[in-house]
């Protein structure tokens, strides 16, 4: 590995490869996460939740307007992982939040 390229850790091969070959290696056919009114998500983008949420296990209440930063697509089109302060392993489901 030589240059200042970072390079990404493949784990379908094993291997380290570029961010350009990981890029066309990413399946084209992907799952469309859609916020509640119908802006496409993406990994890293910011969403505010729409309606208070009791966070199950957390004893804790997401208020509305509630910003989540970060957040990263699961794979399923109704769910998105994120961090929130405190909270670990938090799922939401994109019925509950809005692009910002």
């Amino acid at each position: 590995m030589s240059g200042g390229e970072d390079y990404v850790y493949d784990e379908a091969s094993g291997e380290w490869i570029s961010p350009a070959e990981a890029a066309a290696r990413q399946p084209t056919g992907g799952v469309e996460v859609r916020d509640a009114v119908g802006n496409l998500l993406a990994d890293g983008d910011q969403v505010t939740l729409i309606k208070d949420l009791k966070v199950k296990g957390a004893n804790q209440t997401l208020k509305r307007g509630t910003l989540i930063k970060s957040i990263r697509l699961t794979g399923d089109a109704q769910e998105i992982d994120c961090r929130f302060e405190g909270i670990k392993g938090l799922v939401l489901r994109a019925e509950f939040v809005k692009k910002r």
